[in-house]
């Protein structure tokens, strides 16, 4: 965000009602204000506040039915339709474990949420939108034909705050804990010590916290046996393999208080200039390739075997968007995935 002054609600109501196609993530960054200071503008007429309390939301979720789940960062955009299902509440932290709709969601970054309601044409489309305290969306849930539109209206009545001022307070836009720099303490014997201990992918978040590392700046550092640099073109490889291989993969995409996953096929992959999308009918993405900084391909060890990832990166460190092939806790890492993944073109590594 830039330093002028921001425009009021009804300045920022009557640049919607000027520009009804532009996106509103697009329209937020136009104005020089955030997007939850965008659709909180719309209290009183098309939005609704709610409070952002994850857990009461993921259960109440569980009886609207069919819905499409939309995380996304400044690079891509991950959308999945389906139900809430095999709902983990926690305070730290929350899960949603359904066949389609598979979440990984930190309670604590959720600051403001909104009912949206959305006119095209004769229809009317119904969103929850969630962003974090700098107002940046975190997580959003848009309603389908075939969703329970009582329970929705049951819920968002459950959740509704006591103010609808259309103003948010937000903080200003901070480096977050991967992409933040840090004065390198470890030494490569002590991280591919600590790297070569690993049991369980999800404790690499803990080894890079203990040594003082960043994510791209351990895989400098590691050695190529456990992580190496790619072709910047390597996704779009790797998705063009996957629907001519028809091989299932488990697509991350996340912010700091989401994570969605798309596991399984992809059958259609459109690229439309640095853009690729995913157009598949319960899943679709929007990745833009020209946010890519660097590709690596890393290899971690756990007890069923080493498991394989495909990681980029942008231009400040922070994580794009992460590949795997689907296997499930217990079982060894397909074949095919990690084939492709050695065989993806390589660059030299740069050094730590």
């Amino acid at each position: 965000m830039d330093q002028r002054e921001k425009p009021s609600p009804d300045e920022i109501r009557r640049a919607r009602e000027d520009n009804p196609k532009i996106r509103e993530h697009d329209l937020a960054t136009k104005l020089g204000i955030s997007e939850a200071e965008l659709v909180a503008a719309h209290c009183g007429s098309s939005a609704v506040r709610i409070e952002p309390r994850v857990n009461d939301l993921l259960t109440g979720l569980e009886t609207v039915g069919e819905v499409m789940a939309l995380t996304r960062n400044e690079s891509v955009v991950h959308e999945k339709v389906g139900v809430y299902d095999k709902v983990v509440t926690g305070n730290q932290h929350a899960m949603v474990l359904g066949d389609d709709i598979d979440l990984r969601i930190f309670p604590k970054v959720w600051a403001y949420g909104f009912a949206v309601e959305k006119r095209d044409g004769d229809d009317i489309c119904r969103s929850l939108q969630f962003f974090d305290a700098t107002g940046q969306a975190v997580h959003k849930v848009h309603l389908r034909p075939a969703s329970n539109l009582y329970a929705y209206q049951k819920l968002v009545a459950k959740l509704e705050s006591s103010s609808q001022a259309p103003i948010v307070s937000v903080k200003a836009t901070g480096a977050d804990d991967d992409a933040e720099v840090r004065d390198q303490s470890a030494t490569i014997e002590d991280l591919r010590d600590h790297w070569s201990q690993l049991t369980d992918v999800h404790q690499f978040y803990d080894m890079l916290k203990t040594l003082k590392l960043r994510r791209c700046q351990a895989m400098r550092m590691v050695g190529e046996d456990y992580a190496w640099l790619l072709d910047k073109d390597a996704v779009g490889t790797m998705f063009q393999h996957a629907v001519e291989d028809e091989l299932p993969i488990m697509c991350f995409v996340g912010n700091r208080g989401c994570i969605q996953i798309h596991s399984g096929p992809i059958k259609s992959v459109k690229p439309i200039g640095p853009w690729i999308n995913v157009l598949d009918e319960t899943f679709r993405l929007h990745l833009g390739t020209h946010h890519i900084r660097e590709v690596w391909a890393v290899r971690k060890p756990t007890r069923d075997g080493h498991v394989t990832s495909l990681e980029a990166y942008g231009a400040d460190g922070k994580m794009i968007i992460q590949f795997f092939g689907t296997r499930k806790e217990g079982e060894c890492e397909r074949g095919d995935w990690r084939g492709l993944a050695e065989t993806l073109p390589r660059i030299p590594s740069p050094t730590a």
